[in-house]
């Protein structure tokens, strides 16, 4: 087992662990204590989270909490650059700030939440807990993913104890519809199947969209099942690095109608358009998540 620790004053704007991994942004991570996504206006906790991803191919856990001045972690391989990479840690959060509008619910929204990053999932199970997010809370949508790594996922021994990788495309493949909506997908079962189904093939692969023009990038990710224009945003936010995605889920339409009525063109593409520039152009998708997670958190009254 690796330890480590990363100094949370050597990064620009620190960090808040907690609102990081659950603010709606990733399902990918759990807490060691059981209650992830059990408070709405998450912030500030010292509890352990973990997750797992591929590294050469085989799968890896990696723990970390914060506590005062650091951020600790223990991983069954030297984790400490794959965790810059999974919470965004190199991203500069003063700079960033520097690109939203300065208007009252955004000052509102970075101070109540200030330290909050985004995260970069593996694009895979990215895509599998965002097709299963439709009209889904997010401690449903969160429970789903942990279904699945029991149902299908690879065992992972780790500082004496087991845990479960997120599954493969080929397992996901292999699952019968049946068996998915026995873990309570539903409806999204047989999207989950026929997407693992493309990956499993090399038919097509999520991976793919990275280094596209953003809105190319975009189109690349709706030919999944159960992929569409949200959908592939909070993909190409969460998981592929586009930090001027902005999903356009309720509360996002319901902050531009109240707050940026201008940006409201009628359609997905435009007002994702203006809303983006709105926002910060490069770093919109910053704004909008702390957006998010202020008004869900009852920041505000909608």
């Amino acid at each position: 087992m690796e330890r480590g620790a990363i100094d949370v004053a050597s990064l620009p704007g620190g960090i808040d662990l907690q609102a990081t991994v659950e603010s709606g942004q990733s399902y990918l991570w759990d807490r060691e204590d059981g209650q992830m996504y059990e408070r709405t206006a998450a912030s500030g906790g010292d509890a352990w989270y973990w997750t797992t991803l591929r590294v050469d191919g085989e799968p890896e856990v990696v723990r970390v909490r914060q506590t005062d001045g650091a951020l600790e972690w223990a991983a069954t391989f030297d984790a400490a650059d794959a965790l810059h990479t999974l919470l965004g840690l190199d991203d500069d959060l003063p700079a960033i700030r520097e690109t939203a509008p300065s208007d009252a619910v955004v000052e509102e929204a970075f101070d109540a939440y200030w330290g909050m990053r985004i995260v970069r999932d593996p694009p895979f199970p990215t895509l599998i807990s965002f097709i299963c997010s439709a009209q889904m809370r997010v401690g449903r949508i969160h429970g789903m993913q942990q279904a699945l790594r029991r149902e299908f996922g690879e065992p992972v021994a780790f500082d004496g104890g087991t845990y479960r990788a997120f599954p493969t495309p080929v397992a996901l493949a292999n699952a019968s519809e049946a068996d998915l909506r026995e873990l309570s997908l539903g409806y999204r079962a047989p999207y989950v199947k026929r997407s693992a189904e493309l990956v499993a093939s090399g038919e097509a692969d999520p991976e793919d969209a990275r280094g596209m023009a953003f809105e190319d990038a975009r189109d690349h990710l709706t030919q999944f099942v159960g992929v569409g224009d949200k959908v592939a945003d909070c993909i190409l936010l969460f998981s592929l690095g586009y930090l001027e995605a902005v999903p356009l889920d309720t509360w996002i339409q319901t902050t531009i109608a109240e707050f940026y009525p201008e940006c409201d063109r009628g359609n997905y593409t435009d007002t994702s358009r203006a809303i983006r520039e709105t926002l910060g152009g490069e770093y919109a998708g910053y704004t909008q998540t702390y957006l998010f997670h202020y008004l869900r958190s009852g920041g505000r009254d909608l």
